[in-house]
C-alpha cells in the first residue's frame, strides 16, 4: 500500500505511485479490452444465429437485467466483506462463464437461447463486481490521489472501447467468435491474478445486520443526503430521456440527415470517447475540491445544451465537433462525481451508495428505449434528439437552482 517515494510530475498520474492501484489498473485495462472485444463478438454471433438486427439489443438488455439484479446485493456484500476477494471472485466466476460459452461455441452447439443464458450469468457477475470496484479505490490510494485514480480508470475504459473492437475484428476473421470468448475469459483470470497480491487498507464495517436491513440503511442514507438523491434521480431521468433518445434515433439521423453509414455513426462515438479521455485527464490534473456540485451540474447542463446542436446540425462535421465537446463535459463531470462520492460517503456505506447510483441510473433505461422507439415516427430524428437534450439541460439547470447542490464542495 505504501507509495514509491518519487512521484510523477503530472498530478493525473499520481495514483500510479501506489502498488495496489497499479495492479488493479493493469488488470482492469486488460479485462476491459477483453470485454470490449467480447461485446463485438457477442453481437455478431447473435446476429449469425438469428439473422435479426434486433438480436444484439436483446442480448444487451439481458446483460443489463442480470447486472441490475445483483447490483444492490453486491453493494451490501462489498460493505460487509473483503472488496478485493469479491472482485477476484467475480472475475473468476465470469472467466468460468465466458470459458463455458467459448467451449459451447467451439464445439458447434451454440443456440440463441444458450447464448442468452450465458449472457445473463455474465451480467449477474458484473453486478457483484461494480460496487466492490468503486469501493476499493479509496482503499488503494490516498485521498488526494482519488481524482487521479478515477481519471486513469476513465482513460483506460475509453481506450479499451477503441482497442477491443479492433482486436475483435482481427481475431474474429482468423479464428471466429469462440476464440474471442476464450481471450475474454483469460483476461478475467489475468485481472484476478494481478489483484491477488494487492493489499488495500482495512475499513471498519457498520453494525452487522441482515441483508434487507443493510440495504434499507443504505437507502435511508441516500435519502438523508440531498445532493445524493437529487443527482441519482436526475441521472435516472437523463438516461431515460437523453441517452435513450440517442441510442434509438442517432443511427436514423446519421443516415437521413448526413447520408452516412455505420462508419460515420461509429466515428461520432469515437470522437465522444476522445473528448471523455481529455475531460478525465484534465480532471485528474486539476482535481478541484471547491464548488464541485456547481461544476458537475454546469458541465452536464452544457453537455446537453450543446447536444441540441447535435440534433439540429445540417453538417456531419459540425455534429462531430459537438461530440468532442460533449465527451469532454461528461468525462470531466462523471470522473469528478465518482471522486466526490468516494471522498464524502463513509467507507462502511460506500459500496451500497455506488450500487444505488448504478441501479438508479440504469433502472428506467429500458423504458426509455421503448419510449423513444414508439415516438421515433412522430417527428424527424434530429428534432426529437434536440428536444430530449433540451429537457435534460433543463433538469441540470433546475438542480443548479437548488442551494443544496450549489453548496456541495
Amino acid at each position: 500500500m505504501e507509495p514509491v517515494p518519487t512521484g510523477p510530475r503530472l498530478r493525473v498520474l499520481e495514483a500510479l505511485r501506489h502498488r495496489g492501484f497499479r495492479l488493479l489498473f493493469a488488470g482492469q485495462t486488460i479485462s476491459q479490452i477483453g470485454d470490449a472485444a467480447f461485446i463485438v463478438a457477442l453481437g455478431w454471433r447473435a446476429f449469425t444465429l438469428t439473422h435479426k438486427a434486433s438480436s444484439l439489443g436483446i442480448v444487451l438488455m439481458v446483460e443489463a437485467f442480470g447486472l441490475v439484479t445483483t447490483l444492490l446485493i453486491g453493494g451490501v456484500l462489498a460493505d460487509r466483506y473483503s472488496r478485493r476477494l469479491l472482485l477476484i471472485g467475480s472475475d473468476v466466476a465470469r472467466a468460468v462463464i465466458v470459458a463455458g460459452l467459448a467451449l459451447v461455441d467451439a464445439t458447434g452447439h451454440m443456440q440463441f437461447g444458450v447464448l442468452i443464458g450465458f449472457v445473463a450469468l455474465h451480467g449477474l457477475g458484473s453486478g457483484l463486481f461494480q460496487p466492490a470496484f468503486g469501493g476499493i479505490l479509496p482503499l488503494l490510494v490516498e485521498e488526494p490521489s482519488l481524482g487521479s485514480a478515477n481519471a486513469l480508470i476513465g482513460v483506460s475504459r475509453q481506450a479499451a472501447l477503441v482497442i477491443g473492437p479492433a482486436f475483435a475484428g482481427l481475431i474474429y476473421a482468423a479464428a471466429g467468435s469462440s476464440a474471442i470468448f476464450a481471450v475474454d475469459a483469460a483476461s478475467f483470470l489475468v485481472s484476478a491474478a494481478l489483484l491477488a497480491p494487492a493489499r488495500p487498507r482495512a475499513f471498519e464495517p457498520g453494525p452487522s445486520q441482515g441483508l434487507r436491513e443493510e440495504l434499507t440503511s443504505g437507502f435511508h442514507y441516500v435519502m438523508r443526503v440531498p445532493w445524493l438523491w437529487r443527482t441519482i434521480g436526475t441521472f435516472t431521468l437523463v438516461l431515460m430521456t437523453g441517452f435513450a433518445a440517442l441510442q434509438v434515433l442517432l443511427p436514423k439521423l446519421v443516415e437521413q440527415e448526413w447520408h452516412g453509414g455505420v462508419g460515420s455513426y461509429g466515428l461520432l462515438f469515437t470522437l465522444q470517447g476522445l473528448g471523455m479521455v481529455l475531460g478525465s485527464i484534465v480532471l485528474g490534473q486539476t482535481s478541484p475540491t471547491r464548488r464541485r456540485g456547481v461544476l458537475i451540474y454546469s458541465l452536464l447542463a452544457a453537455n446537453n445544451a450543446v447536444g441540441i446542436l447535435l440534433g439540429l446540425s445540417p453538417w456531419f462535421w459540425g455534429a462531430a465537433a459537438v461530440q468532442v465537446v460533449r465527451g469532454f463535459c461528461v468525462g470531466f463531470a462523471i470522473t469528478l462525481w465518482d471522486t466526490m462520492l468516494m471522498q464524502r460517503v463513509p467507507q462502511h456505506m460506500l459500496s451500497r451508495v455506488i450500487s444505488m447510483d448504478w441501479f438508479g441510473s440504469l433502472g428506467l433505461l429500458p423504458a426509455g428505449l421503448g419510449l423513444w422507439a414508439a415516438l421515433s415516427g412522430l417527428a424527424p430524428p434530429g428534432t426529437l434528439i434536440a428536444a430530449s437534450m433540451a429537457f435534460c439541460a433543463f433538469l441540470f439547470l433546475l438542480g443548479l437552482a437548488d442551494p443544496r447542490i450549489r453548496d456541495v464542495d
